[in-house]
């Protein structure tokens, strides 16, 4: 049966919610468009006048379509190369969804996303529903055919595992980018005092490549060793622009809701380093550098009023 257009309406209304479902079960934007774009075709072939509730029902197929995606994504990042981190959304992205409460800040960011990726898929999705949704315990069972009670033992379950992980500390935008700046002057300054006074001592610093861009296999742990890292990164050099093709600005910006730092050559992000911030300082550094991660970024960056860099010509 054909679509009236109403029902692609009634689909359109709910395409940003459904995407920021998604890019929280799988950690990439493009495999979310992609799983929202067959939820629609789903609709399209579904007798949608006999459809009780179709914001239930476009949540079912979707969260469905995600689990079985990211069974066969576990398995692709067994033989990725090097560390694999989400792809990140600059802010203002429509993907990054709800962002009302602290706990639906922090289901976007890179350091919980990172962690989700240690959850069973079930575990992945009964966390993002409730907590970045709000979904009740009831409605989370239909969607994923569970009882009421094993949703609510998962979520807990979750909710634990990710809370043993993380550094939780809320900071405004404007102290955000002064912590920006202020690692940024450091690591720029040639020295590597000034850079470990402004991390906690078990601070980590970890690169994507995706095996396309040269990033670390392993990261880099403890506040020296990763100032001696950054203090190398930030340096001029003419090998490091043989590879990405030039002298790229650093822009200071925030992705998945956390400061970070922007990296343009030629209106091309070539890179985005997501700063996680804890209350004795900066506790970790994730850099998405793999260019496959970061055509949305870029397309995000060319509408954006970015103003001017903070250092040019790195």
């Amino acid at each position: 049966m054909a679509l009236t257009v109403s029902d692609v309406t009634r689909f359109e209304a709910s395409r940003p919610r459904l995407e920021a479902i998604a890019y929280r079960l799988l950690g990439s934007a493009s495999e979310a468009e992609d799983a929202v774009q067959e939820t629609f075709l789903r609709w399209q072939a579904a007798d949608v006048e006999r459809v009780a509730v179709p914001e239930a029902w476009l949540t079912k197929v979707l969260t469905n379509l995600c689990l079985n995606q990211l069974t066969s994504a576990r398995a692709r990042r067994e033989t990725y190369v090097g560390e694999w981190l989400p792809e990140p959304l600059l802010a203002g992205d429509s993907m990054l969804g709800p962002a009302d409460t602290a706990e639906q800040r922090e289901s976007v960011s890179y350091a919980v996303l990172t962690l989700l990726e240690r959850l069973s898929p079930n575990e992945r999705a009964v966390y993002v529903l409730r907590e970045a949704f709000d979904y009740p315990h009831r409605e989370i069972a239909e969607i994923l055919d569970l009882t009421e009670a094993a949703s609510q033992q998962i979520f807990h379950r979750a909710k634990k595992h990710v809370a043993q992980g993380r550094v939780r500390t809320e900071i405004d935008e404007a102290a955000a980018r002064r912590v920006v700046e202020e690692f940024l002057a450091a690591a720029t300054s040639g020295r590597t005092e000034p850079l470990v006074r402004l991390l906690t001592q078990d601070a980590i610093a970890v690169g994507d490549g995706g095996g396309k861009v040269p990033a670390r296999a392993k990261a880099f742990e403890g506040a020296v060793a990763v100032a001696t890292f950054m203090r190398g990164l930030f340096k001029p050099s003419r090998a490091k622009q043989a590879i990405i093709g030039g002298s790229p600005d650093v822009y200071a910006w925030s992705a998945n809701g956390a400061p970070a730092l922007v990296v343009v050559l030629d209106g091309r992000v070539v890179g985005v380093m997501s700063l996680e911030i804890g209350a004795d300082g900066i506790a970790a550094f994730r850099s998405q550098v793999n260019p496959d991660k970061l055509e949305r970024a870029t397309r995000h960056w060319a509408a954006a009023d970015h103003g001017e860099p903070l250092l040019r010509g790195i």
